[in-house]
C-alpha cells in the first residue's frame, strides 16, 4: 500500500469534507476528467491515423453490487501517469499537456482534485486504464486516506474505466439514491449536458409490443443505449441557427420561468478574456427580488462544464435581474471547480458584461419602448438604487436608464426627454415627491406648476429624491423640488402683490410663527397654493420626503426632521379670518392656527402629532 505524496491524510479528508459542499458534483468531475482524456487523444488523432475516432463516454450502474462505472476511450494512463496524477493530490496532466502542445482544444480540469471528490460518495475507487500506444494496462485502487495500490491488469482497449463502490446509506445521507437511472440522467443533464462527447448509458424503456393491437395494447420493457447529453450548448451554435423560439424555450426550461423573456442577448465576446454568453431580461420580477433572500448570478461554465449555478461576481446588484450563462475556456480555477479565484479574468468578464447589458438596455429603450417600460416597472427601483449606492460611483452609467412619470404628459420619460421638452426659459428640472401619482397631483404647488405650463416629474419611490442629490444636475439643469419654500411661481405683478400682502398681514404672520415656534422654522404667504389654504414646504437641504424615508428605515429612531416652512395662501379667505381673529378672539385664533398646521401636515403625508387636540380644535373653529 502506497501513501499519497501530500502532506498527510488530513489533506484528503479536508478536500472531501470541506472543499466540496455538494456531494452530487462527483459525477460532473469524473465526466469532466473523461472529457479531458478524450481531448488529449483527439489532439493526437489529428496526426495519427490509427488513433481512435469514435470518442464516447459510457456510464453504468449496478444496484445489487452498489457500483457506478464511468468509462472513456481517451488517452489512458500508464504507471507513471497514475503515480503522478492519482498519487499526488492536486496534480493533473491536463495543464502540462496544454502548455506542451499549445492545443486550441478547450481543456478543463487543470487540477487533479476533482477525481477525489468521488470519495464523498464512494468508500472504494478502482481505476482500470491503458495508455494509447502502450501494451500494458494498470489498476489503481484506493479506499481513501489509507493510500493506494497500483498493479498490472488486463484491459483490451485504450482508455480508462473508473468503478465506484458507493457508500452504505447513513442517517445523514442516502447514498443509494445515486444508484438509479433517473438520478444519474438528471445529474448528467444538470452538470454535464454540454460535454462535447456523447455520454451513453443503457436505459430501460417501456414500449408497445409489436404484435399487440391498438385496442388492447401490450407493453414490454426494452433496454437500449441512450445518449444522455445534448453535447452542443445553445450558446455555442451560430447565431443564425438559433431561433427566438429556441431561446425562449431554453430560458423557460433552464430558469424555471413560465413567461418568455422580454429580450435575449446572444453574443461572443473576444478580448482579454474570450467567452460566449446568453443573457435574458425577464418579464416579471421574482417574488423575492427585493428581499435579502434573492440570489443574483449567472450560470458559469468552463468549456461546457457547469462550474457555478449562480456566479454573483459577474453581475452588479443593480443588474441582478439578468439571467443567463457565461462560458469561457480562459478561466483560472483553483483547487476545485466549485471555487473561483477572484482574479482579473472574472473581473474582466464582469466589466464587459456590464457594458453589454447597458448597451442592450439602451437599445431596448430606444427601439422597443413598451418592453423597456415593462422591464423598468419590474426592476427599475433596483437600477435607481444603483445610482445612489457607493456615493454615486455608477451614476454616469445608469442615469440615462431611469424613468420618471411626467405629470404633464401623463407617461414615463427619461431625464433626457424631460430636458428636451423644457421651454427655453426654464432653467431647472422640477419634481415633486409623494406616495403615489395621485397624492403628488393633489399637492398645492404641483397644481400651480402644472397650471403655469411647467412639467413636474413625479417622485414616488423613496430613493428618487436622494438620486437628485447624487446627480446634482442633468445636462447642466439643476433639480428643483416644487415643494421647496423658495419656489414661488408667478409673474412680476404677482411678486409685487405678494409684497403688499406681506405688509398687510405681517402682524398675523408673526403671531402664527410665535405660536408654532417649536414646529416650524418660518411662516410665509404664498400665491402658489390655488384653492388650498396652507401647505408645508422644506427650508433646508433635507426635504420632507427625505424625512419620511429616513424615519421609516428599520434602525431609525424617528427623530430625523426637515426644516419646515408653513405657507399660507395670500388669497384664501382663511387668511383674512386669521387676521380678524387675532384682533377679536385670540383663543380661537390659536385653535385655527393648530388646525391649519395639522391640515398642512396631512397634505404632505405627515402624521398629526396630537390627534385629540386637532379634533377638539377643529370642532371649536367650525362652531
Amino acid at each position: 500500500m502506497k501513501q499519497f505524496k501530500t502532506e498527510s491524510k488530513r489533506i484528503l479528508d479536508l478536500m472531501i469534507n470541506s472543499i466540496y459542499t455538494n456531494k452530487e458534483i462527483f459525477l460532473r468531475e469524473l465526466l469532466s476528467n473523461a472529457s479531458d482524456a478524450i481531448d488529449k487523444l483527439k489532439f493526437i488523432s489529428l496526426t495519427e491515423e490509427k488513433a481512435v475516432k469514435d470518442f464516447k463516454i459510457m456510464l453504468s450502474f449496478d444496484k445489487e453490487k452498489g457500483t457506478i462505472t464511468i468509462e472513456d476511450n481517451g488517452i489512458g494512463m500508464n504507471q507513471a501517469d497514475l503515480e503522478k496524477n492519482l498519487g499526488v493530490i492536486a496534480e493533473s496532466g491536463t495543464l502540462a499537456f496544454k502548455k506542451e502542445n499549445k492545443s486550441e482544444e478547450e481543456l478543463i480540469g487543470q487540477f487533479g482534485v476533482g477525481f477525489y471528490s468521488a470519495f464523498m460518495v464512494a468508500d472504494k475507487i478502482e481505476v482500470f486504464t491503458k495508455k494509447y500506444g502502450e501494451e500494458k494496462a494498470y489498476k489503481w485502487e484506493s479506499r481513501g486516506v489509507e493510500g493506494y495500490e497500483i498493479t498490472e491488469t488486463e484491459k483490451q482497449d485504450v482508455g480508462t474505466k473508473i468503478v465506484l463502490s458507493i457508500k452504505q446509506d447513513g442517517e445523514e445521507f442516502k447514498y443509494s439514491d445515486f444508484l438509479s437511472e433517473y438520478k444519474i440522467k438528471s445529474l448528467v443533464k444538470e452538470y454535464s449536458d454540454y460535454i462535447r462527447y456523447p455520454i451513453n448509458m443503457q436505459v430501460t424503456k417501456t414500449v408497445k409490443k409489436e404484435d399487440s393491437s391498438n385496442d388492447k395494447p401490450e407493453f414490454i420493457e426494452k433496454v437500449e443505449t441512450e445518449t444522455l447529453n445534448s453535447m452542443l450548448p445553445l450558446w455555442k451554435k451560430k447565431k443564425s441557427e438559433v431561433t427566438e423560439q429556441a431561446l425562449s424555450e431554453f430560458y423557460q426550461r433552464e430558469f424555471r420561468d413560465f413567461n418568455s423573456p422580454l429580450k435575449s442577448v446572444y453574443a461572443k465576446i473576444e478580448g482579454t478574456v474570450t467567452y460566449d454568453t446568453l443573457l435574458f431580461f425577464p418579464e416579471k420580477a421574482p417574488f423575492d427580488y427585493y428581499t435579502n433572500d434573492f440570489k443574483k448570478g449567472l450560470k458559469l461554465y468552463s468549456a461546457g462544464i457547469l462550474i457555478m449555478d449562480k456566479c454573483e461576481e459577474l453581475l452588479p446588484d443593480y443588474f441582478g435581474f439578468v439571467k443567463g450563462v457565461v462560458d469561457s475556456s480562459d478561466l483560472s480555477l483553483n483547487i476545485s471547480r466549485e471555487i473561483l479565484q477572484q482574479d482579473r479574468q472574472v473581473k474582466a468578464i464582469a466589466t464587459t458584461l456590464e457594458k453589454r447589458i447597458i448597451s442592450e438596455l439602451k437599445k431596448l429603450l430606444e427601439t422597443e419602448r413598451e418592453k423597456y417600460e415593462k422591464l423598468f416597472k419590474e426592476f427599475g427601483l433596483r437600477i435607481k438604487f444603483g445610482i445612489y449606492e457607493g456615493f454615486g460611483v455608477n451614476k454616469d452609467k445608469l442615469k440615462d436608464l431611469v424613468l420618471f412619470y411626467s405629470l404633464k404628459d401623463k407617461k414615463l420619460v427619461t431625464l433626457a426627454e424631460y430636458v428636451k421638452s423644457m421651454p427655453l426659459s426654464q432653467k431647472e428640472i422640477y419634481y415633486a415627491c409623494g406616495s403615489s401619482i395621485e397624492a403628488v397631483e393633489r399637492l398645492p404647488k404641483v397644481k400651480k406648476a402644472l397650471a403655469s405650463g411647467l412639467d413636474v416629474l413625479c417622485f414616488k419611490d423613496g430613493v428618487d429624491e436622494f438620486i437628485t442629490k447624487i446627480l446634482n444636475e442633468y445636462q447642466e439643469k439643476k433639480f428643483k423640488a416644487v415643494q421647496d419654500s423658495d419656489l414661488e411661481l408667478g409673474s412680476e405683478d404677482d411678486k409685487k402683490r405678494l409684497e403688499e400682502k406681506n405688509t398687510e398681514y405681517s402682524e398675523t404672520l408673526q403671531a402664527v410663527k410665535e405660536l408654532l415656534k417649536d414646529k416650524v422654522k418660518d411662516v410665509k404667504l404664498s400665491l402658489s397654493l390655488l384653492d388650498y389654504p396652507v401647505c408645508i414646504t422644506a427650508g433646508g437641504e433635507l426635504s420632507i420626503e427625505m424625512e419620511k424615508v429616513l424615519n421609516a428605515m428599520p434602525n431609525s429612531d424617528g427623530k430625523v426632521s426637515a426644516e419646515k416652512i408653513l405657507e399660507i395662501s395670500a388669497d384664501h379667505p382663511v387668511t383674512e379670518k386669521l387676521n380678524s381673529l387675532l384682533k377679536t378672539d385670540k383663543e380661537k385664533f390659536d385653535k385655527l392656527v393648530n388646525v391649519l398646521y395639522c391640515e398642512a401636515r396631512l397634505i404632505e403625508g405627515l402624521n398629526i402629532e396630537n390627534l385629540g387636540e386637532f379634533i377638539s380644535d377643529l370642532s371649536s373653529v367650525i362652531l
